[in-house]
C-alpha cells in the first residue's frame, strides 16, 4: 500500500463517542464542559483521508474547541435520529451545519437507514407503484438506486427528486430550529449552489440541493457560508490525503486539504464575528 505524501501509515481517525451516542466521532474526544464548537455534516466535516479537516482547522485559529460531530455519508437523519448527540451539539456556543445531500434521508419513496444514512432499505409502495418496471432488491445505497432510475425512467425520477428536495427542507429546517438562531449554514463543494438540478448528474454533491432551497432557509440560520474550492485547490487533486490503493478511487472524488484550508478560512471569518456579537449582547 502507498500513501499520498503523508509517509508510510493510515491515518488515525482517534475514534471517540460523545453523550451516550451510539455513533462513533472522529476525535480526539473534546471537553464539554467549557465553551465549544459543533460541527455536524457528512464525510466532508469527518474529514476522510484528511489530517486536518477543517473544524481541526478552525479550532486552530480561534482557539475555541471544536467537536466534530461529522459522520461518513450523512443526511440530515442521522443527527435528529441520535437525541444523545443532538443534545449534545445544542450545548454548544455555536454550531456549523453542512449542507448533506438530500439523498441519504427518509422519503415517501423509501426508507434509508437511520445511522447510515446512504443505505437503501427499502422502497414504499408508492414507489412500487410509480417504477412497476425496477426491482428495488437489487439497490443497497442510495446513489446507486437513485442513478439507475435516473437513466431508467428520467421523466419518473423528477418526482423523486422533488420528493427529496421537499423532505430535505422540511428536515433541515427541524434542525436548525433546534439551535435557535445559534448555527451556520455551511456549503463546502467543488462548485456553487445552482439554480436547478441536472437530474443526469446524479453524482453531484451535495445532491439534489439548489439555491432556492438554502435561501428559503436563511431566515432561521445566523448566517449561511458558501465554500467553494478553488480551481487552485481542485488542481491539487489528492496531494496531502491520506490513503491506501485500493482507496484511491474514493479518494479521488472528495476536496483535499487545500480546499479545508480555504473553508476553513470563511468559516473561522463568520465565526469570529458571531462569537464577538454574543459576547456584546
Amino acid at each position: 500500500m502507498t500513501f499520498e505524501n503523508m509517509g508510510s501509515g493510515p491515518l488515525d481517525y482517534a475514534p471517540c463517542t460523545y453523550g451516550g451516542s451510539r455513533l462513533t466521532f472522529r476525535g480526539p474526544a473534546r471537553a464539554l464542559e467549557r465553551d465549544y464548537i459543533a460541527f455536524l455534516g457528512g464525510t466532508e466535516t469527518y474529514g476522510k483521508f484528511i489530517a486536518d479537516p477543517f473544524p481541526a482547522l478552525v479550532e486552530q485559529t480561534l482557539g475555541l474547541a471544536c467537536v466534530n460531530f461529522g459522520q461518513m455519508n450523512a443526511g440530515v437523519d442521522v443527527f435528529l435520529n441520535d437525541p444523545a448527540v443532538l443534545n449534545t451539539a445544542v450545548d454548544a456556543r455555536l454550531a456549523v451545519i453542512q449542507v448533506t445531500g438530500a439523498n441519504n434521508l427518509s422519503n415517501r419513496f423509501y426508507a434509508v437507514h437511520p445511522r447510515r444514512n446512504d443505505r437503501f432499505l427499502k422502497a414504499s409502495a408508492m414507489m412500487k407503484s410509480v417504477f412497476r418496471d425496477i426491482d428495488f432488491t437489487e439497490f443497497h445505497f442510495t446513489r446507486h438506486m437513485l442513478g439507475a432510475l435516473a437513466v431508467r425512467a428520467p421523466d419518473r425520477f423528477r418526482l423523486v427528486i422533488e420528493e427529496l428536495q421537499h423532505a430535505w427542507l422540511a428536515r433541515m429546517g427541524l434542525l436548525l430550529s433546534r439551535f435557535e438562531g445559534r448555527a451556520v449554514l455551511l456549503w463546502f463543494a467543488d462548485h456553487a449552489p445552482e439554480d436547478k438540478t441536472d437530474i443526469a448528474q446524479t453524482r453531484n454533491d451535495p445532491f439534489a440541493v439548489e439555491r432556492w432551497m438554502i435561501e428559503r432557509l436563511r431566515s432561521g440560520a445566523a448566517g449561511v457560508i458558501e465554500a467553494v474550492a478553488s480551481p487552485k485547490a481542485l488542481a491539487r487533486g489528492t496531494r496531502g490525503m491520506v490513503f491506501s490503493d485500493l482507496e484511491a478511487p474514493a479518494a479521488q472524488g472528495m476536496l483535499g486539504p487545500a480546499a479545508h484550508a480555504e473553508a476553513a478560512e470563511e468559516v473561522a471569518s463568520q465565526l469570529a464575528g458571531l462569537l464577538e456579537t454574543h459576547r456584546n449582547q
